[in-house]
């Protein structure tokens, strides 16, 4: 099997220890598209220091932090969730997460707390490569291949996400999540 044929939307690319690129450095990102014409991912863990009511410069009742989701646009708001019952629009991205919907929705249900803080996370601009350029990073081993569900990016801590996720894959991959940062520390 092809590494290409292993990239798909919900696969989650966590970036190599030392991958060299401060964009991603200890990057998890969560793919939600992915097509010939390349890829579109959401860094799952790097907060931002913004809360979403600071964003939108409208009441948000609850308290919510916001991540960078990459390098591109940062001027744009991404957001995935697990309530498609409750939220029109957006698509499928893996079971029980949806990936974008009606943000009037969205604030509406937050304000009357149908739509908890845990259900929902949101993201400053995004990552995204063009046709083939993935696929380059990738046997360039950049990047390695994970796999996610709903409950563990909406309930990950940025802090740690990087090391669990690695260590939840065992073998090599959980020695690799204690790689200290700057190699000449080790």
């Amino acid at each position: 099997m092809s590494k290409k044929s292993i990239v798909k939307a919900g696969c989650l690319l966590i970036a190599e220890p030392y991958l060299g690129d401060p964009n991603f450095e200890r990057s998890v990102v969560l793919i939600c598209e992915y097509n010939e014409a390349g890829a579109f991912g959401l860094v799952l863990n790097q907060l931002s220091e913004l809360k979403l009511e600071e964003l939108v410069g409208t009441n948000i009742n609850v308290d919510i932090e916001v991540n960078f989701g990459g390098p591109v646009e940062r001027n744009t708001l991404h957001y995935v969730h697990c309530r498609p019952d409750i939220i029109i629009g957006g698509r499928l991205i893996i079971n029980g997460l949806t990936w974008g919907g009606d943000f009037d929705q969205i604030k509406e249900m937050l304000n009357l707390g149908v739509l908890k803080p845990n259900e929902i996370k949101f993201f400053l601009g995004y990552s995204g490569w063009g046709a083939g350029q993935l696929e380059n990073e990738i046997n360039k081993n950049s990047w390695v291949i994970g796999k996610t569900n709903s409950t563990e990016i909406l309930n990950s801590s940025a802090n740690s996400f990087w090391r669990e996720v690695l260590k939840n894959m065992g073998g090599d991959f959980k020695v690799m999540a204690n790689y200290p940062t700057d190699p000449r520390l080790n």
